[in-house]
């Protein structure tokens, strides 16, 4: 497996998880105090992009793994839940690193 699938993941899951992160506090400030509906529209309309993109990369690291479906679908759902996706990283990193490690030693068959 080539390095540059686990590091979209990463990247993506981050930036989903710190998107999600802001779109839980602009909620609180629009239903909370009645404040910054544009603002929470635009940002709920950014993380729904970034949150597919995610799930793209995501379902590509999980196939190329071979995780069960179980997995994968936990994977995926971590980047609708706050903070999640920053714990699920980095037990991802942690599995997916050998294979990483290991893909990049053999030689690329044509």
């Amino acid at each position: 497996m080539k390095p540059s699938v686990l590091t979209r993941y990463r990247v993506m899951a981050y930036v989903t998880a710190v998107m999600l992160l802001i779109l839980c506090v602009c909620m609180i400030f629009k239903y909370g105090f009645d404040t910054g509906e544009g603002l929470t529209l635009v940002v709920s309309q950014i993380h729904g992009v970034l949150y597919i993109i995610y799930l793209v990369f995501a379902f590509d690291l999980g196939s190329k793994a071979k995780w069960p479906m179980g997995k994968l679908l936990w994977v995926l759902v971590s980047g609708t839940i706050p903070t999640a996706a920053f714990f699920v990283e980095r037990r991802i990193v942690r599995e997916v690193g050998p294979l990483v490690a290991d893909g990049a030693a053999q030689p690329v068959k044509a």
